[in-house]
């Protein structure tokens, strides 16, 4: 279904908020305020949007996004949250990289780069989005998928994490787990799904991941309830990555002997390890409020600001290096050179 046939039926009855916003680029960074606080350079590359009080640390304890940020690439304005998924490259026959760029959503035309962040109570597709959810609270954290698989058993772990690869801005489905094989006309859609049932005590785990959980009967689609040991519901988080292609699609240009060309800035040409990592930063009850109003993308407390405004926010680069947005480099930042 096309993101505007969703709109036109939101018109049809009351529903409980879905909230669908852009938020430009905020660094392109190798650093992983999550997973390697205070290291730098981090393992490999992220493209980071949110708040600009984002550093290389951001311990829990010291860090509160509201209170440190004084502007946001998002476009609900008291969203100081911070969002990143890996970078993405094209790697040419001559073995040299570059990365793929990423472009505003349907709705979010002159967004630069970042992405498209949904918070929901049901399934996209349920414009009536009856369920209650509780709101993450001040200092939560956490991440889905896993950067170190390479084959589907494994990445079917993590049910909700896919490609599209879109024919048009509109297009929607199927979903892959693993990257797309042709070229894609309109770019690659990166879908990043997080869990939706929470412990309701634990801000944080060490792994980031088992202080959530999927409901019971495996995917937030399905409506199914969550287990006894994760029981509190909240929003379901989807980032949409729309990966600009275009520059990267011509078949001569792609590996001679079939395979696809893409690989993230980890060192996976499968797609398999896709991931996504979000630190909580909402101002006060602000998501809360949101979630318990009735609407439907246009909610009346969601404050918003424009995307120049969006555009504008950016921090200073922590790890000075050339990630092959203007050149090809020889190896992707962080990893050996094969």
């Amino acid at each position: 279904m096309q993101w505007n046939s969703l709109v036109a039926l939101a018109l049809v009855a009351p529903s409980h908020a879905l909230i669908r916003f852009g938020c430009s680029q905020l660094t392109v960074d190798r650093i992983d305020p999550l997973v390697q606080p205070g290291q730098a350079p981090s393992t490999h590359l992220h493209q980071i949007i949110g708040g600009n009080s984002l550093n290389v640390s951001m311990y829990p304890d010291n860090h509160d996004p509201p209170a440190l940020s004084t502007c946001t690439t998002c476009q609900a304005s008291e969203d100081f949250s911070n969002y990143w998924t890996a970078a993405l490259y094209f790697k040419a026959r001559n073995g040299t990289y570059k990365r793929v760029p990423q472009k505003g959503n349907v709705g979010f035309e002159g967004q630069k780069g970042g992405m498209t962040v949904y918070y929901m109570q049901d399934s996209l597709g349920d414009y009536q989005q009856k369920s209650k959810v509780k709101a993450f609270q001040k200092g939560f954290r956490m991440l889905i998928g896993n950067p170190a698989v390479n084959n589907k058993h494994d990445a079917d772990r993590y049910p909700q994490l896919t490609y599209t690869c879109l024919q048009d801005m509109n297009t929607r489905y199927p979903e892959t787990k693993d990257f797309p094989a042709k070229p894609c006309p309109a770019g690659i859609m990166t879908n990043v799904r997080f869990p939706t049932c929470w412990n309701g005590v634990d801000l944080d785990s060490p792994d980031h991941i088992s202080h959530m959980s999927y409901p019971i009967n495996g995917t937030f689609e399905d409506q199914g309830p969550c287990p006894d040991s994760h029981p509190v519901r909240v929003p379901q988080i989807l980032y949409e990555v729309i990966f600009e292609t275009g520059s990267f699609n011509k078949a001569a240009d792609w590996p001679a002997d079939g395979s696809q060309p893409f690989v993230w800035s980890f060192n996976d040409q499968t797609g398999y390890g896709n991931h996504g990592d979000y630190v909580f930063g909402w101002k006060d009850d602000a998501l809360q409020k949101i979630m318990d109003e009735e609407c439907y993308v246009n909610c009346k407390t969601m404050k918003t600001q424009s995307i120049d405004a969006m555009n504008s926010c950016n921090v200073p680069n922590v790890v000075g290096e050339d990630i092959g947005d203007n050149d090809w480099i020889q190896a992707i930042p962080g990893q050996m050179h094969e």
